[in-house]
């Protein structure tokens, strides 16, 4: 990849172009769940900007292709992270299009919604957030792999050390609590990240979970006016908390210096947050093999199975 990202000191304030000035991007094919609102469709312009081309998996392709009309080089396709079947029908469009995926970014989400059922009986934001993109990156496997050097981001939140995982009750049936929900499936992604760049490096695949910051998205669509105003986050006016939030443009930033820079090109599986590697992460553990693992039961998918040729 161009080294773009040497000569500039980026940070919270910068923006996904500031980080891809200069890029050219030219020839990479890009997935980015999600890529068509907030954090995502911010980083699905950018990396459009700078030349690559984009494809977007929408639950609502109508709208994304509204939101994209404007977007050289980005296609729709659709998705429903909750469901596996969907997964697996876009996978397979998706290597039959295209040869090889340089870029996933997995950024899709819901968060704090009330308590929700899908496939066999999943926790919703557990089996969206992070079983979803689990399978969807599985069934990629083969377009990761053929790229030589590709990188996966998976899209976390700051980072909480009261998050867990529920291990004996992972999808919550014996009491059902929004946000500890939420922050086990943000933990997932972190640990997820973790595993996989151990999975994938000796195939040329790299991955990194990021902190994108605060930001006014649909992400917030669930919570009612009154639990922002108790939470700090906006007054009863609606107005937001001075100085809290960040502009979607940058927090989009560090999805794309994760997904591009060559500053971490010797780098894998770190929590990243304000475009460079962050400490503030979950300690090493064996949480994040447990988590493949339990993921790998629960979808039927393992890239680190020994034939992995059964999940293609």
């Amino acid at each position: 990849m161009t080294d773009h990202t040497t000569t500039g000191d980026f940070g919270a304030a910068s923006t996904a172009d500031d980080v891809l000035a200069g890029a050219d991007l030219g020839g990479r094919t890009v997935v980015v769940t999600g890529g068509y609102s907030g954090v995502g469709l911010a980083a699905t312009r950018a990396l459009a900007r700078a030349g690559a081309r984009i494809v977007v998996p929408a639950r609502r392709p109508d709208v994304a292709r509204r939101e994209l009309a404007d977007v050289e080089g980005a296609e729709v396709e659709w998705l429903d992270l909750a469901d596996l079947g969907s997964v697996r029908m876009f996978a397979e469009r998706f290597r039959r299009d295209h040869r090889a995926l340089d870029i996933l970014i997995a950024n899709a989400a819901i968060m704090a919604c009330p308590e929700t059922r899908v496939g066999p009986g999943w926790e919703a934001q557990f089996a969206v957030n992070h079983l979803g993109h689990y399978a969807l990156t599985s069934l990629l496997w083969p377009a990761l792999t053929a790229a030589g050097r590709a990188r996966v981001v998976s899209v976390s939140s700051g980072y909480d050390q009261n998050w867990g995982i529920r291990w004996d009750d992972v999808s919550f049936e014996r009491g059902y609590d929004k946000w500890a929900a939420y922050g086990q499936s943000k933990l997932a992604n972190i640990l997820f990240a973790r595993h996989l760049d151990k999975v994938g490096r000796m195939r040329g695949v790299h991955a990194f979970s990021v902190y994108p910051g605060w930001i006014r998205t649909p992400l917030q669509r669930h919570l009612t006016a009154g639990e922002m105003v108790a939470a700090g986050w906006i007054d009863a006016d609606g107005n937001p908390a001075p100085g809290l939030f960040r502009t979607a443009e940058q927090g989009a930033a560090s999805l794309v210096w994760a997904a591009t820079s060559p500053l971490l090109d010797e780098h894998g599986g770190d929590y990243c947050a304000d475009c460079r590697i962050s400490p503030n992460g979950p300690p090493d553990s064996d949480e994040a093999a447990r988590l493949w693992a339990l993921s790998a039961r629960l979808t039927g998918l393992d890239v680190a199975a020994p034939d992995s040729r059964r999940n293609s």
